[in-house]
């Protein structure tokens, strides 16, 4: 008989221990799990509250506490981040913006000692420094329009324009360059009006950029496509290029070894105001054969981008 009453009173112990672990557990997990949704959530957004939790457990709200300490210190490493990224922008900025007039004063200069009489050396290196300054100021002048696409601003709302007319005169633009490659550009163009949410300026200089690529590592030719569905398409043979090269075109300042004058942002900035549209800008190679695809995106698929452009500018277009 006392052997049963102890063995009843055994297996209360345990049920009763039991259920507390249980009970236990159930917190616990329930506090992980709390953590772990406050812990992602402050990681996305830049929040200075903190996380914190149900559970009265030691252990898992020294987790908490700990967790917070580590966010106070990576938020403080984002603002430091943040405020260098800006101060470096700002910097290149200005730098960029002040190089500009000693270097037109410097081609000036120039231009006038190559007009001169001069030795046939003198001349030569005269040459040599007139090609270096437009190279210099080529960067420059890269470097200043592309700290001004990555700097904080207010956003302009595009409008619906027929993106067939920007495509033309960009082409136009680089008639003689293309010229001067002996390069014939063929042209594949749809009769029918390709209307998008776009920047003009931002969209020619983006088509400037491809074409000035195109100048450079094009073998003598160039074909260029506007499709209905809204993809240009600039193609041409680079047997200078390889993969891994095309693969890197769009990296910031990434030169092909080849590539005359090159400063490594062009592709780099078409692809960032391309972007800023709503648009994608992709690089294919095969058989020796350079693809650049700018594809913009049809407005009459997002309600929302049919009903902020400027109604005004999208009748011109269609009546001009």
């Amino acid at each position: 008989m006392v052997f049963v009453i102890w063995l009843l009173t055994l297996c209360l112990v345990l049920a009763a221990v039991t259920s507390a672990l249980t009970v236990k557990l159930v917190c616990m997990r329930k506090a992980a799990n709390e953590i772990r949704i406050a812990f992602a959530e402050k990681l996305k957004t830049d929040t200075n509250t903190l996380i914190s939790i149900s559970s009265n457990d030691t252990s898992m709200r020294n987790l908490a506490n700990d967790l917070n300490l580590q966010l106070r210190e990576l938020r403080a490493q984002r603002h430091r981040y943040v405020q260098g990224d800006l101060e470096l922008k700002n910097a290149v900025t200005t730098i960029s913006h002040d190089l500009r007039t000693p270097l037109t004063a410097i081609s000036a200069y120039l231009d006038l000692l190559e007009q001169a009489k001069i030795g046939e050396t003198a001349h030569r290196y005269v040459k040599i420094l007139k090609n270096r300054t437009q190279a210099l100021g080529q960067l420059t002048e890269e470097l200043f329009q592309y700290s001004i696409l990555i700097a904080p601003k207010q956003h302009v709302p595009d409008q619906l324009l027929a993106i067939n007319g920007i495509l033309e005169e960009s082409i136009l633009g680089y008639y003689a360059a293309l010229q001067e490659r002996k390069i014939t550009p063929t042209i594949h163009m749809t009769e029918q009006r390709v209307v998008r949410s776009v920047d003009r300026a931002a969209l020619a200089r983006a088509f400037s950029n491809i074409l000035s690529n195109a100048v450079k590592y094009s073998d003598g030719d160039l074909e260029i496509t506007l499709t209905e569905s809204g993809k240009i398409l600039f193609v041409n043979t680079a047997s200078r290029l390889s993969q891994i090269q095309v693969e890197r075109l769009f990296d910031r300042f990434y030169v092909v070894e080849d590539g005359t004058n090159a400063t490594g942002l062009g592709l780099s900035i078409a692809r960032t105001l391309v972007e800023h549209m709503g648009g994608t800008v992709t690089a294919q190679y095969d058989a020796q054969r350079l693809t650049i695809c700018v594809s913009l995106p049809d407005p009459s698929e997002d309600p929302k981008a049919v009903s902020q452009p400027n109604r005004k500018e999208f009748r011109d277009t269609h009546t001009s």
